[in-house]
């Protein structure tokens, strides 16, 4: 049972009815107001601004929202599960639900079990891109918030109903993978006992490259020295492509992460019978008028280097919401970056991807109007592009900054963090911070056992949870201790002002995915849990002091079993929550 949307649904059915009066228009999108928590407990259970959202509408019969929000109480008074409703300074209403709502929340959790929150099938596909890295090396930590943010969000939406599909672009053509092939080719040479000497400036220099000279070195022998570069660079390129996306894949696996489709740059410039998925996708948008032969203005302020003021051919993208015209060819020639992205976005929209979720590093943020303006261009506006950014994480261990890996050559690898610390504290971390604000790793503190550890609180409430059913099995000797007897409880016996508290908290869980996945940020969830998972270690604290207040009575089986079942809708909720996160919920932690 979602409460939110249920009184939702009944206070626009107010509205209806006012507006079937003829004191609001007939036409309103009840999609406007919103029906939420209040800031402050005391105020209430519920709150909603619909009043103040439909202010303008109700006039003149309503010359002022508090008007509107009265009418609306006075409708809510008459609603069995309404103890109170009040109009609250210009015009919000705030709302005192029955205890008996509650009760009805626990029960259907209980009965819901890991299905309590899910939302039921929209039938709405949705293309989430995440990772993408360059198949040139091994993950980074920067890689790793990206890749962390990308399945959670996919998990979610799943969750709340979305069907979900997972997916990598493999950027395996440009000049990257060449010096990739190169690079490798230079360890080909040393694994068959060359003294390389430094790495030369412009190829890559780390360690996780020896492997793949030692492989090429078995395969090929002495055969490829002293042989032009256009000899081999083609094979070379990709069977380090290969053996970097094994290596990448293995770097996911680590976190728990798999993509059900990884498609390849390089195919959309494949020639078939001589043309490519990028010749047939801009001559779609020539015969629309979208490209022509112009040229650019130049940039504002500072010339950048190379700049040439020159005719090319453009994209009006200016006519989707962009900034400027786009170039779609270089003066070389080839195709741009921008030209292999409107092709493979393409692809998306023809594999009936109406809703998509592009997932990049923050460096990108300059791309994004242009893509969103292909995107409407390219589905005649029935498609978006959504593209979330994900900032910088800084990694810090005894207050540092710690910059450098041997494997990697110049940065941390992804890998080499989840080795460190678990893939719980990487993945529970990375979600801890709004996904546009830069991210500070503390590697010490992310195994710490204490308050001061987020993943550690939240884990520690599941598995205090879970050993209040084990002390509850000792002192109730053979006693059913199931969800379907729990449901049966006597939950109106859960009176203390902490008991609410939790109460409250797990009736917001739908609405929590709800809203997370509509904002598309799970951030929103792991805040949640954590606020929940301090409510519960509070509550049970003080226990200590006042042993009426603990789970387990063993003077009233009545009241132990009532507060059993909220435990159990609690310890599910962080068990749901923590899994759409990617996180596990230990039943013990020593």
């Amino acid at each position: 049972m979602n409460v939110f949307s249920e009184f939702h649904a009944r206070i626009g059915a107010i509205l209806r009815g006012i507006a079937a009066d003829g004191r609001l228009p007939g036409d309103l999108d009840l999609a406007r107001f919103t029906v939420e928590p209040p800031r402050e407990a005391a105020h209430g259970d519920l709150a909603t601004n619909a009043a103040m959202v439909y202010a303008r509408d109700a006039k003149p019969h309503f010359p002022n929202p508090r008007q509107l929000a009265t009418e609306i109480c006075y409708a809510l008074a008459a609603d069995a599960d309404v103890e109170q409703a009040e109009v609250a300074g210009p015009g919000f209403i705030n709302i005192r639900l029955a205890p008996k709502v509650f009760e009805t929340v626990l029960r259907s959790a209980i009965e819901a079990g890991v299905d309590y929150g899910k939302g039921a099938p929209t039938g709405e596909k949705i293309n989430v891109e995440y990772v993408s890295a360059n198949p040139t090396g091994p993950m980074h930590v920067g890689h790793g918030r990206g890749a962390v943010f990308g399945d959670a969000l996919a998990n979610l939406l799943a969750f709340a109903g979305a069907d979900v599909t997972r997916e990598y672009y493999i950027n395996d053509a440009g000049a990257q993978v060449d010096v990739l092939a190169r690079s490798a080719h230079l360890r080909y040479r040393e694994a068959l006992g060359e003294n390389i000497g430094e790495i030369p400036e412009g190829l890559y220099p780390g360690d996780y490259l020896k492997p793949v000279g030692a492989a090429l070195a078995r395969e090929f022998g002495r055969s490829l020295l002293g042989r032009p570069e256009s000899e081999w660079l083609g094979d070379l390129r990709g069977k380090a492509i290969d053996a970097m996306m094994a290596m990448i894949r293995e770097d996911l696996a680590a976190l728990n992460i798999e993509h059900q489709v990884f498609f390849s740059e390089r195919s959309l410039h494949e020639k078939h019978d001589g043309v490519s998925e990028i010749d047939r996708q801009l001559a779609g948008l020539e015969a629309k008028g979208l490209i022509y032969q112009g040229r650019l203005p130049p940039p504002k302020g500072q010339l950048p280097d190379g700049w040439e003021d020159r005719e090319q051919t453009l994209f009006r993208s200016t006519g989707f919401g962009d900034d400027v015209d786009r170039p779609l060819k270089k003066s070389d020639g080839g195709y741009t970056y921008f030209a292999s992205d409107i092709a493979y976005h393409k692809s998306k929209i023809d594999r009936g991807f109406l809703s998509m979720i592009d997932v990049w590093g923050a460096d990108h943020g300059g791309y994004v109007k242009r893509m969103a303006a292909a995107v409407k261009a390219l589905s005649d506006g029935k498609a978006t592009l959504d593209v979330r950014l994900c900032q910088l994480v800084k990694l810090v261990r005894g207050g540092v900054e710690v910059k450098m890996s041997k494997r990697g050559g110049t940065f941390v690898t992804l890998r080499e963090v989840v080795d460190e610390v678990g893939v719980d504290a990487v993945r529970f971390m990375m979600l801890f911070r709004k996904n546009d604000a830069t991210l500070e790793f503390d590697l010490a503190r992310v195994i710490e056992q204490s308050k001061d550890n987020p993943v550690f609180y939240v884990q520690y409430a599941h598995a205090r949870g879970k050993s209040i059913f084990r002390q509850a099995a000792t002192v109730f000797p053979g006693a059913d201790l199931s969800g379907a007897t729990l449901a049966k409880a006597d939950l109106g016996l859960l009176t203390d002002s902490g008991e609410l508290e939790l109460i409250r908290l797990i009736a917001q869980f739908p609405r929590q995915i709800d809203a997370a996945a509509q904002a598309r940020e799970p951030h929103r969830l792991a805040f949640y849990l954590h606020e929940l998972a301090s409510a519960f270690h509070s509550h049970w604290n003080r226990g200590k002091d006042s042993p009426q207040l603990r789970f387990v009575n063993e003077e009233s089986g009545d009241l132990s079993r009532a507060r059993l079942a909220l435990v159990f809708c609690l310890t599910t909720v962080l068990a749901s929550g923590l899994s759409v996160l990617g996180v596990t919920a230990p039943d013990e932690m020593r």
